[in-house]
C-alpha cells in the first residue's frame, strides 16, 4: 500500500528499474547482510553498505546510487541529521532518499514529512516493489516526503 499526504491508499505494483544501484545506511550488521541479501535477490543492485553518517557521505560520493536507504536510528547519531547532510553536502549524490525503520510510521511522521526524503518503508516491508513503487510516485511529482510503501 502506498499512502500520501492527503491519506490515500492504494496499492501499485510498479517494476523495479533493471539497473537501480542502491546504498543500505543502517547500523544493524545483522539488517544489512539480510537486507542486500534480499533486494539483491529481487533484481536491486547494492552497490555498498554504510553504518556511520560519515560513512554514507564517503559512499553516497563515491557510489553515486540511485536510492540510498536511510535508517532512522543510527546509534549515536540521527538518521534525520545524515539525511539532511547527504543533501546538503555537493559531494555527495545520494539519489532519492527512503528512509526504514523497525518503528511504525506514525511515531516520526513529522519528522519524515520535514525529511528530504520521497518516502518511508518499515523495514519488515522491505522489497524491491516496495522501493519502486516510491519511486515511481516521487518521479510522477507526488510529494511523497510522508508517503509509505507498504506492499
Amino acid at each position: 500500500m502506498v499512502a500520501s499526504r492527503n491519506g490515500r491508499r492504494q496499492p501499485i505494483n510498479y517494476a523495479v528499474p533493471v539497473a537501480l544501484r542502491c546504498l543500505i545506511v543502517d547500523d544493524n550488521p545483522g539488517f544489512l547482510e539480510a537486507a542486500r541479501a534480499l533486494l539483491q535477490q529481487e533484481g536491486i543492485q547494492v552497490v555498498g553498505v554504510a553504518s556511520t553518517g560519515a560513512e554514507a557521505v564517503q559512499r553516497a560520493t563515491e557510489l553515486r546510487p540511485d536510492v540510498t536507504l536511510l535508517d532512522i536510528d543510527l546509534g549515536r547519531e540521527s538518521g534525520f541529521d545524515v539525511a539532511r547532510t547527504l543533501v546538503d553536502n555537493p559531494s555527495a549524490h545520494p539519489g532519492q532518499l527512503i528512509i526504514v525503520s523497525a518503528y511504525a510510521e506514525e511515531e516520526f511522521l513529522e519528522l519524515i514529512e520535514a525529511s528530504p526524503a520521497i518516502g518511508f518503508v518499515r523495514k519488515p516491508s522491505l522489497s524491491a516493489q516496495a522501493i519502486g513503487t516510491l519511486l515511481h510516485a516521487a518521479g510522477d511529482g507526488e510529494d511523497r516526503r510522508s508517503g509509505t510503501a507498504d506492499p
